[in-house]
Parts: structure tokens; sequence; C-alpha cells
């Protein structure tokens, strides 16, 4: 999985977006203060079509409205306002349709300036996009590649908010729990990540493990120029990344893992070859 999945392209001729407080609202007015939350805010280099084609699986979706825009139009959104998200699920749907046995979960999980006609606008723009590829929610051990593969389903979307009660096809958030460490440091992190899969629901949902550094606000002050990549990620990546390659799949162990910059280390052949653990103890089994 990737976090912040969207976060490529982010518009520095927009308004800073509604996730952020008032005093940054104020601050970017001067246009050198956008540059530098761009710095902050992109988390991924690829494009959803190249994560794809990179293995990447989940994706992880912060959305909101433009306030003062007529009508209901969704964008991604990290700082700064990103693409519509119509035309991101576009670029999913092509993937998806070279591709009919790959599976991708999208999880919606921050909404920013949305009313329901703002949701109920991206719902339908979410179905339009998907069509019958749409998974609907299912007992979450019965999900497996042979059951979607069976369905023709491609897409599990996972839907932060309550009106997901009135869609089949969306799964409520509470199925995808993310336990998020909030940290800059990186050993501070790896213990985070034990204990949350330590702590993991052992039936009924997926799981995130976030392996990701958190800025905080005088980690931005101290590195205004230098950015979140050359401040925290590339300095960190081998280790999280020695973390990836120690760890289990199956019950109580990592099922989906995020990182920034997924492409700055080999991250998601990685986390794909832990499968073949999965496939030396079947065969032990058999």
């Amino acid at each position: 999985g990737s976090h912040d999945s969207f976060s490529y392209w982010v518009d520095e001729k927009s308004p800073v977006g509604p996730d952020q407080a008032t005093a940054i609202k104020r601050l970017a007015r001067i246009s050198l203060v956008k540059k530098i939350m761009k710095k902050w805010s992109v988390t991924q280099n690829l494009t959803f079509k190249e994560q794809l084609e990179g293995g990447i699986r989940y994706f992880d979706l912060r959305v909101s409205s433009k306030p003062g825009q007529m009508g209901q139009e969704i964008y991604f959104i990290h700082g700064l306002f990103g693409i519509k998200v119509s035309d991101g699920l576009k670029e999913m749907n092509t993937f998806l349709e070279q591709h009919l046995k790959e599976v991708i979960f999208l999880d919606f999980n921050h909404f920013y300036a949305m009313d329901d006609s703002h949701h109920f606008f991206l719902i339908n723009r979410i179905r339009s996009a998907f069509g019958s590829k749409l998974c609907a929610v299912e007992c979450v051990e019965y999900v497996t590649l042979e059951y979607m593969w069976e369905k023709k389903h491609q897409v599990l979307i996972f839907y932060h908010y309550p009106l997901h009660e009135k869609y089949p096809f969306l799964w409520p958030g509470n199925k995808m729990p993310a336990p998020w460490a909030n940290t800059t440091n990186v050993h501070k992190l790896l213990q985070f990540l034990e204990t949350t899969l330590g702590e993991r629901s052992r039936y009924g949902t997926f799981h995130v493990s976030q392996a990701i550094l958190t800025p905080r606000v005088k980690t931005i002050a101290r590195h205004l120029v230098r950015g979140l990549k050359n401040t925290l990620v590339h300095r960190n990546l081998p280790m999280i990344l020695n973390w990836v390659k120690a760890q289990k799949p199956g019950v109580m162990g990592v099922n989906i893992i995020t990182s920034d910059f997924v492409e700055l280390v080999d991250f998601a052949a990685t986390v794909i070859a832990l499968n073949n653990l999965l496939l030396e103890e079947d065969e032990s089994a058999s």
C-alpha cells in the first residue's frame, strides 16, 4: 500500500485545503509558503498508474470539496488540492480492465468540507467508475482471490462515513483499521508496529501497518526547504524495509503495509515476497 497515495501532484495555485489550520491558511497567502507546503505534502512520486504497475494494491485516500466552488466536485487533498477523484478512479479502472485478475483496495478515510450531497456525488462517481467490479460487503475471511475471480470483482471500497450503510458495496471503515504511530523516531515507529500487530483482531477485519514517519511542526520548521523525503524518508527507509523483511503474513501477522515514496526502495516487491512464506507453510502442511 501507499500512504497518501494521490499526493504525487498537488496544485500550488489552488487555495490551501480545509484540512489545514487557520494559521497555515493565512501564511499561505505568501507564495513561498505554498512551495514549502508542497515539499511536505507530497508523499509519493508515482501516479496511480505507475503505483499499480509497481505492485501497489492498497490506496490511502483523503478527499475534499473546494469551498466556494459551484457544484459537488471532489478532489484528493493533502494540505493542497490534488487531482479530481473521478480522474483518479478512471485511471485505476483502465488498469483493472487490462488486468482482470488484479484486486485493489481503496480506503476513503478522511473527508473535508463535505456534506451528504457531496458524499452522494462521490459515491455515484465510484459506482459509475467501477460498476460490477465492486465487491459487496462480506465476511472478510471469505474474500479470497478465488472468490473475487469467480464473481469478477476487482475493487473493495472502504468508506469511513455513516452513509456506507446505504450501499452494499461500501465497506465500513472499521473493517480496515490503520493505527498511526505519529512519530518522527524510527525506533518508536517499529515498536508501535510490533505492538499494534500483537493487538490485531484475529478475525473479521483487514489490518494496515502504517510504516511511515510523521513530521512535527518543529521538524518542518528546522528543515523547511529539505521537505519530507530528504528529512525523514531517505534516512529511515532502509530500517523500515528491514522490519518488513522480518515479518510473517497470515493470522496475527502483517496484512497490508503502507509507505511513503514507495519507489525509493524495493518496497512493493519486498512486501509481495512475504506471500511466499504462506506458500511454504501450505507445502509443508500438505
